[in-house]
């Protein structure tokens, strides 16, 4: 499935991945490939990017924003975004 994380400023990440948790404000959840169409709000908070079966996963520390998944598409919209090292 394809992942965008967009901030007003720019694009900090796009590609496919294997899936993505991600910080909601009622608790973590996780987005996997061909998952049900969602919109959701995120608070701050560790997104966490699986790009692939094996232990291949990336961060980001968010700020509060919204996800939206259709069509095996995630978009990340978030005031602000940080790279985590692991």
């Amino acid at each position: 499935m394809n992942l965008e994380i967009l901030t007003p400023e720019k694009k900090l990440f796009s590609g496919d991945v294997y899936g993505v948790q991600l910080p909601g404000i009622a608790g973590l959840f996780e987005v996997l490939e061909k998952h049900a169409p969602l919109v959701s709000a995120l608070k701050s908070g560790r997104l966490k990017i699986l790009k692939d079966k094996s232990s291949n996963v990336s961060y980001f520390d968010i700020q509060s924003g919204f996800v939206e998944v259709i069509n095996n598409g995630v978009t990340v919209l978030v005031e602000g975004a940080i790279p985590v090292e692991g």
